[in-house]
C-alpha cells in the first residue's frame, strides 16, 4: 500500500479515496431512498390510502430507475 502511494501526500491519498466513497455513498443513498418510497407506497396500498393504479406507477418508476442504476454501475465496472 505504501509503495503504490509513493510521491503522494496523505491529503491526495485521502482525496482519491473520498472520490470513490462519494460515488458509492451517493448511489447507496439513492437506492435506499427509492426503496423506502416503494415500501411506504406498499404499506399505503395495504392500508387503503393509495389506490392500486398509483401503487403500480410507483412500482414501475422504482423498477425502471433501479434498472438504470444497475446499467450505469455495470457499464462503469465493465471498463475496469
Amino acid at each position: 500500500m505504501y509503495e503504490e502511494n509513493k510521491g503522494m501526500t496523505p491529503k491526495k491519498t485521502l482525496e482519491k479515496r473520498d472520490n470513490k466513497g462519494l460515488f458509492d455513498r451517493g448511489i447507496s443513498k439513492l437506492v435506499s431512498r427509492k426503496l423506502m418510497v416503494w415500501a411506504t407506497a406498499t404499506v399505503a396500498l395495504f392500508t387503503g390510502v393509495v389506490p392500486a393504479e398509483q401503487w403500480l406507477q410507483v412500482c414501475l418508476l422504482y423498477i425502471g430507475s433501479q434498472a438504470c442504476v444497475d446499467m450505469i454501475v455495470s457499464y462503469k465496472n465493465a471498463g475496469k
